[in-house]
Parts: C-alpha cells; structure tokens; sequence
C-alpha cells in the first residue's frame, strides 16, 4: 500500500521488504491489484520459437550434396543414416607462446594412435618450443564434435601438455577486404560451420590461438611455464627498443648527411 511493490502470486512468499511499518506491506501485499497472475509462459515460448530449428536430414543431405560439388579434393563429407555426417576442418595454429610437451619422446606412430597410447605419460619431464607459425592441421571429425573436443585432439596430435583452458579456437572470415576473427564458444560444432559456409578456406577457416579474454586460469601454469613468459616478454621488449633506436639511428644519419651537403650552399 505504501511503496505500490507489485509481484507474482507465485513469488510472494519470497518476498521481503523492509516496511517502514512492520508487516505493513505483508498485510497489505494480498489485494488483487498489487499481485500479478501467475507469469505467463508466452515468454518462454516466443524465445523457444525464436530459436532456429535443427535442420533435418533431408536438408542436411542436399547441403552435403551442394558442399561435396564444391570439393576439389577429396576431402568429402559422408552423411550417415543416423543423420549425423563426418568429414574435414583445417585448423591454422597461430600460437606466439611456447608449448610445453614431454621431453625425450618419441613421435607417436599409427599404432600408437590407434591403441591410443598417450606417451606424455611415460614420462615426467617437460620441455618447450614454439610451434611453427602458421602451421596448418587437418582434422577428420564429425558434426557433434565440439569445440572444446577439436582443441583437445590438436593438443593431443601435438603432445602438448598444457591446459586446454589455455588456447581458444577462433573463426577467420574475410569480408570487404578486411580480416575478422571471431572466437567460438566450446559447445560449438566446427563441423556444421564448414558445411554452412562452404569448402572455400578464403570465406571461412578455423585459427587456434592463446586465449586472451581473461578466462584463462593462470594457476593452471607451472612456475617455469611463468618464469619463460617473463624471459619472453624481456626479449621482445629489448627487441623492441633495438628496433626503435636502428630507427632514430638511421634517421640521424640521413640528417647528418644532409646537413653536411648543404654546407656552403646559399640557404
């Protein structure tokens, strides 16, 4: 009656309300005007028909079809008759930090991806190197494979035994000239993103790189990973004042120079 507080019938035993009168507003809270009717589940139901629908497996089949016209090799996607469909992403590995991986083993062999042997357990000791930049993995997957799952294979493939939390997958696209990435959530499925945009890399491709949205959770790295960012960051920072003093340098030079022909000459 006071402050006019309105809610829903269902919710008014939740309400607390600091009266400036005690139990003023609980007395006065149960007149039709101040309680709602229970919410309605229009709501829900309009955001649940917003939502786009799955496609089905007659649709599925025909972007196969138009996706496999477009294959010039023959990394084809194969429909299968439960309507999920396998085949092939690209993944560029654009990492400017180093990779911890198990130190002294061996590259893993077929048989040992078949048994799935993972060999960064036969040993403790650790070692890091920068992967090549730029360098490009080809993933044979299916269309629930995730995100998160993609991520964790290519570390696998790479012996990487850093923390997943540590690298994100993004989209590349190339729109009006410019380059856009955009980072995918972990529930994404890469595969279904191939299919919509095509075989073509140029219109789509997917980059793995260091996620820097401040997710990562920095207790997850050892004290050496840590202390080799630092040196790392030290380098780049003394290569960097050696790149700007080659710069004033030169131009010195060049004033110099200029100054020493114009000797003599009227001003």
């Amino acid at each position: 009656a006071d402050c006019r507080y309105t809610c829903h019938q269902e919710c008014r035993s939740l309400i607390q309300l600091e009266c400036r009168q005690p139990g003023q507003c609980q007395s006065q809270l149960s007149p039709e005007s101040t309680v709602l009717p229970p919410r309605s589940q229009n709501v829900t139901q309009a955001a649940e028909e917003e939502k786009p629908k799955p496609p089905t497996i007659q649709e599925i089949k025909q972007k196969i079809e138009k996706y496999n016209a477009k294959v010039t090799n023959c990394l084809l996607m194969k429909l299968n008759d439960d309507g999920t469909y396998t085949g092939f992403i690209k993944v560029h590995l654009k990492l400017r930090r180093p990779v911890t991986v198990p130190a002294g083993i061996r590259p893993p062999s077929i048989y040992d991806a078949l048994k799935e042997v993972n060999l960064a357990d036969m040993t403790a000791k650790r070692t890091s190197f920068y992967l090549p930049l730029d360098a490009i993995k080809q993933l044979h997957i299916s269309s629930t494979t995730t995100v998160s799952e993609v991520i964790q294979g290519l570390l696998k493939k790479f012996m990487v035994v850093d923390n997943p939390q540590k690298f994100a997958l993004f989209k590349e696209m190339r729109k009006d000239g410019q380059v856009l990435f955009q980072k995918l959530p972990l529930t994404e499925c890469p595969l279904y993103l191939r299919l919509l945009a095509g075989p073509d890399t140029d219109v789509l491709s997917f980059v793995l790189k260091e996620n820097e949205t401040g997710e990562v959770e920095w207790d997850a790295f050892s004290i050496p990973e840590l202390q080799n960012f630092l040196m790392i960051l030290d380098k780049e920072e003394k290569d960097k004042i050696q790149q700007v003093q080659r710069k004033y340098e030169k131009f010195k030079q060049r004033l110099q120079q200029t100054l020493k022909e114009a000797r003599g000459k009227p001003g």
